[in-house]
């Protein structure tokens, strides 16, 4: 028998993506009932090695190392903001073709 509460989330593979989807079931689902003020903390590292609490967000698209295990990228600025700031342009003069559009979140620490 489980002693899990029904606010816990569905075990998640740690090596898995997380969709927005995913994400978005999550918090109307299963955290829905969770109160308003549970704190939203980020780990540091998959291990658990520090944690920090969520702190904001943005939308720009990310791009995994070309020679890396595609665990760890970069994160690059929309095309939308590119077009707007000729000195992001200038920063950014080329954007991998693997960048894709995440959702990015940043630690508070």
């Amino acid at each position: 028998m489980s002693t899990s509460s029904s606010a816990d989330p569905a075990p998640q593979r740690r090596d898995q993506q997380l969709s927005l989807a995913v994400l978005r079931r999550l918090v109307g689902n299963t955290w829905a009932r969770l109160p308003g003020s549970t704190l939203v903390v980020l780990s540091i590292d998959p291990e658990g090695n520090g944690f920090s609490p969520f702190s904001t967000y943005a939308h720009a698209r990310y791009a995994p190392e070309p020679e890396g295990d595609g665990l760890r990228g970069e994160v690059y600025p929309l095309e939308s903001e590119l077009a707007r700031d000729a000195e992001l342009r200038r920063l950014f003069p080329q954007i991998p073709d693997s960048a894709v559009a995440a959702l990015v979140l940043y630690p508070l620490g």
